[in-house]
């Protein structure tokens, strides 16, 4: 509970209509689920504006209002408080309400097209391996110590994300990392948030639906570096034709780390197979059970935060060569009749691509690939006949099938998506809407030693179709189908 005078005070949001001494006793955007006490927020996204919704909150007994302006009918007893931007207020207010988390723990936001939740999930368990108590914000879940939390977004709004890193505070943690979304910077689910670094992976193309141009999107990622503090580390990748450009107006200390140039941090591969990496890092070998170009990467980012944050070198390498790969990366499962598996989040072209290229790589015949995959729904839809030609310049074969069609037509998707096939790789290009199915088929074309990725969804358990969500799993589809090797 606090008091929305003292609140006001620290967020330097001075222009309210109403008495300011009130004691708030939860925070909400949502008004179905405003009780008594509750300071409510209007928010505009993207479907919705919180604005319309204020009567809702107010009769399920808000007794404050954040929003950009107020109705013209004012109900008297309710306190409104007026906010340039109420999503980045909400961000400022719920940093108070929970006592300022995040300036109690050494946080670390990861943020980039691909990679993101590799990199926050070994850094948590690596830092639980070298004795810390840790949270993890991720795609996947969400993590407090060994307890687990189901995650909705990549990164949560502001209330949950504040009431989470409290949680985690309570519960003795030093560190926490966490995915850093672009749209959670665009939106300022992170404002008010303390982070002692910020790393960035990569960017390519991916979230066009909703920041509309790739500038748009490089903007978003750079802004996150941009409000770093003069104390925190601003980790990038050298490699990306991006990653410069994130370090150019970022107060934070500016490091690099890369696999072809020189660098604060570098790393090389020395042999690359299905078993996994042996790498050099920093001079220093190490066999790695992740397996690819996009892994050594991770690592590399992993070994470079954690000695940003203060961790010795040999023991970091050491701890990692025992980790397995992240749940829906790059997943191995080896078939009793000798066909590989492989089940992949990739769901942007460049995540493809490295995926495919990697398999290339490993390759040691005339081992066939065959890939399956799909696109999402309700989503950038200007990468769908990208990544169909991506599979079908690295493929054998491809099925192309139904992903999360969520409230589109799947055969629709696909029609898009075979736009972008060109005329010489039409030949190997079957699609089966179906995604069962097209896993069948999959295995049914392929032999000993061939190769199968099943790109898409990677961790997720379910198939989202008009807004509901059916049991579906890849690794369990393939498991049943190929079974195991013994």
């Amino acid at each position: 509970m606090k008091n929305l005078r003292d609140m006001l005070l620290q967020s330097g949001i001075s222009e309210v209509i109403g008495s300011s001494d009130l004691e708030i006793h939860s925070l909400h955007f949502d008004s179905r689920k405003v009780n008594p006490g509750t300071l409510f927020f209007a928010v505009k996204g993207t479907t919705f504006d919180g604005h319309q919704f204020i009567p809702q909150a107010i009769a399920a007994g808000a007794v404050a209002i954040v929003c950009e302006a107020p109705p013209d009918k004012l109900q008297e007893g309710i306190t409104y408080v007026v906010a340039e931007d109420s999503g980045y207020a909400q961000g400022i207010m719920a940093d108070i309400f929970y006592d300022h988390p995040s300036r109690k723990l050494q946080l670390t936001g990861v943020t980039g097209t691909n990679g993101k939740t590799t990199t926050v999930t070994l850094l948590s368990d690596l830092f639980r391996a070298l004795g810390y108590k840790t949270g993890l914000i991720s795609t996947i879940q969400n993590k407090i110590n060994d307890t687990i939390l189901p995650a909705t977004h990549t990164t949560p709004d502001s209330i949950t994300l504040n009431e989470i890193l409290a949680t985690m505070v309570s519960e003795g943690c030093t560190h926490c990392f966490m995915e850093v979304s672009s749209h959670a910077i665009s939106q300022h689910r992170i404002a008010g948030l303390a982070f002692c670094g910020g790393i960035f992976t990569n960017i390519t193309h991916d979230h066009l639906d909703y920041h509309k141009d790739f500038a748009s999107y490089v903007k978003a990622k750079k802004n996150f570096f941009d409000n770093l503090p003069a104390g925190a580390f601003a980790l990038t990748n050298k490699d990306d034709k991006n990653g410069l450009v994130m370090l150019q107006n970022t107060q934070a200390a500016k490091l690099t780390y890369s696999m072809v140039a020189m660098a604060d941090f570098r790393c090389r591969i020395i042999e690359n197979r299905f078993e996994g990496l042996h790498l050099s890092v920093d001079g220093t070998e190490c066999w790695i059970k992740l397996i690819g170009l996009f892994n050594a990467y991770n690592i590399l980012t992993v070994y470079a935060t954690a000695v940003l944050l203060g961790q010795d070198k040999q023991q970091v390498l050491t701890l990692l060569s025992g980790f397995e790969p992240v749940n829906g990366r790059f997943n191995p499962i080896r078939s009793k009749n000798g066909i590989t598996a492989i089940v992949d989040y990739a769901h942007t072209p460049d995540a493809l691509k490295n995926v495919l290229e990697t398999i290339q790589a490993i390759r040691t015949g005339n081992e066939k690939i065959i890939t399956v995959v799909g696109a999402g729904g309700n989503r950038d839809t200007t990468k769908r006949p990208i990544m169909a030609k991506t599979v079908g310049n690295l493929s054998d074969w491809v099925i192309l099938t139904s992903d999360n069609p969520r409230f589109e037509d799947p055969e629709l998707i696909l029609e898009e998506m075979k736009k972008g096939i060109e005329v010489q790789d039409a030949r190997k290009i079957l699609v089966i809407v179906n995604r069962k199915e097209a896993i069948k088929a999959a295995c049914a074309l392929a032999s000993k030693g061939d190769i199968l990725l099943v790109a898409g969804k990677g961790h997720e358990t379910y198939q989202d179709v008009q807004g509901v969500k059916h049991p579906f799993d890849d690794k369990k589809i393939l498991t049943e189908i190929l079974g195991t090797e013994k």
